[in-house]
C-alpha cells in the first residue's frame, strides 16, 4: 500500500473524475480500513495498480505448483544440488 498521503506535492496534477455514487460510497467506507489516510490515496494507488497492474498466475500455472507440492509431499524430487549433480552440472 502507498503512503502517498501529500496531495499539494510538486509533480502532481489534480483531475476531475466523476465516479458513479455507490462506486464513491464503497470506496469511502473501504479507503480507512484498509490503511489509506485519505481517498485520493487510495485512488492514486488503485490507479497505479491499473497501469502497472500484479503478475498473475495463470489456472495452469497454479495447477502445476499444486502438482509439484502434492509431489514434494509424497517425497518425489529432489534438491537442486541434487539435480545439478544428476545432470551433471557444475555451480
Amino acid at each position: 500500500m502507498s503512503t502517498d498521503t501529500d496531495d499539494t506535492s510538486e509533480g502532481t496534477e489534480k483531475i476531475d473524475v466523476r465516479v458513479p455514487v455507490q462506486l464513491l460510497q464503497r470506496i469511502d467506507e473501504e479507503y480507512e480500513r484498509r490503511g489509506y489516510t485519505s481517498r485520493s490515496e487510495a485512488i492514486r494507488d488503485a490507479l497505479r495498480d491499473w497501469v502497472d497492474p500484479a503478475v498473475t498466475l495463470s489456472e495452469e500455472t497454479l495447477d502445476d505448483l499444486a502438482a509439484s507440492r502434492k509431489q514434494a509431499e509424497r517425497g518425489e524430487t529432489v534438491s537442486a544440488e541434487e539435480a545439478r549433480e544428476r545432470l551433471g552440472l557444475d555451480d
